[in-house]
């Protein structure tokens, strides 16, 4: 079934998209066109609807989340992989809150891609050893605090990652400056952050994408 899926793959390294491309092909994968900028790859799979994107992160014009984000919007029913050299937090993150079904390292060996194209296949998602380890044991934990907090917390938090003062946060949700500053003690208990004038806001900062992982 695997090798009957129609594939386009997008990367701005010339090499590495010719060789992903004629590895795939020679496996008698079904790779119906290639893009090396984000907005070439974004038209091709509105066009042309294909059952997988493989796709980079860091590409011109748009990015690979622009790419999927754009597609999505257009209620496409393409999966996703992403295949990258980032391993870094935010990236991981923003994966997740995009619910992108696969997510590999462009070091792994060709047969983690066969294997990610088949789980897709069946359904199932398909992310690279390292990417798991990330979420589950930097990214799972700030989640599972996150989810600690109250209603009013989460609204809070989420005014101070726009940079907003207590006084602003106080007067955009009615409430007193006191009531502000109580909230904040809480969140960085609930949290379990160092006390500090900037505690919050650099949690924010580093975990932004969660703050906005269930809107």
């Amino acid at each position: 079934m695997a090798k009957e899926i129609k594939i386009i793959i997008a990367d701005d390294h010339p090499l590495l998209l010719k060789g992903l491309t004629e590895e795939l092909v020679s496996n008698n994968y079904n790779v119906i066109d290639t893009a090396t900028n984000g907005e070439d790859a974004s038209k091709l799979i509105l066009k042309h609807t294909p059952d997988i994107a493989i796709l980079d992160i860091q590409m011109p014009l748009l990015n690979g989340f622009q790419v999927i984000k754009e597609c999505r919007n257009k209620n496409l029913k393409t999966k996703f992989i992403l295949l990258t050299s980032h391993k870094e937090k935010r990236y991981v993150i923003k994966a997740k809150t995009l619910n992108i079904s696969g997510y590999l390292l462009k070091d792994e060996p060709f047969n983690q891609i066969e294997k990610c194209i088949e789980a897709l296949c069946n359904g199932e998602t398909y992310f690279s050893k390292t990417f798991d380890a990330v979420y589950e044991n930097q990214i799972s934990p700030e989640l599972e605090k996150f989810h600690k907090l109250s209603p009013s917390e989460h609204t809070i938090i989420r005014l101070i990652a726009k940079n907003y003062t207590t006084k602003d946060i106080a007067d955009s949700i009615f409430i007193s400056v006191r009531t502000v500053q109580k909230h904040r003690t809480n969140i960085i208990t609930k949290l379990e952050l160092k006390t500090s004038v900037d505690a919050i806001l650099n949690w924010t900062t580093e975990y932004k994408e969660l703050l906005f992982i269930e809107e």
